[in-house]
């Protein structure tokens, strides 16, 4: 019998390109394109990931896995949650995705929620850490803080 083993090391390959797969989704960087795409879309610069930041958002989400209910924190954040393999790129995509209930015109929320999508491209924010965490009823609890903090009711997000 040789060294490799290869339908031993095919299932290994497919666990690890799922292994990649889930945590490429869930990294910085996918966090980071997603919202600086939104950005890009409106004239806003960049952010830059804070690891700070990070370990405040993964601490309230950590927190949260008992009830995995979206209840602030009081920080500048938006949250998430999702079944399955629901992830952090996934949750800033759906915040990004209330881009046309924003009216800019009147800086209103026109027929339905876009305050998650405000604080995505908040010019003034321009730093952010993301954490993600399993509830017990196996959902994904998702937290992403902002600093400086944003979605001042009345200011304009840019």
């Amino acid at each position: 019998m040789g060294l490799f083993n290869i339908p031993l090391l095919l299932v290994c390959l497919i666990v690890l390109a799922i292994f990649h797969s889930c945590h490429a989704q869930n990294s910085p960087q996918d966090y980071l394109a997603v919202h600086n795409n939104a950005r890009a879309q409106v004239g806003v610069g960049p952010m830059s990931w804070d690891a700070g930041l990070a370990s405040r958002a993964q601490n309230y989400a950590n927190s949260r896995t008992g009830d995995c209910n979206l209840i602030h924190s009081g920080a500048g954040e938006n949250l998430a949650k999702g079944g399955g393999d629901y992830t952090g790129r996934r949750a800033v995509e759906l915040w990004v995705s209330e881009k046309p209930n924003y009216n800019h015109a009147t800086n209103q929320c026109a027929g339905g929620e876009c305050r998650h999508y405000t604080q995505v491209v908040w010019r003034n924010s321009v730093r952010l850490g993301c954490g993600r965490a399993r509830c017990n009823n196996g959902w994904w609890f998702i937290s992403c803080n902002y600093d400086p903090v944003g979605n001042w009711v009345g200011q304009r997000p840019y």
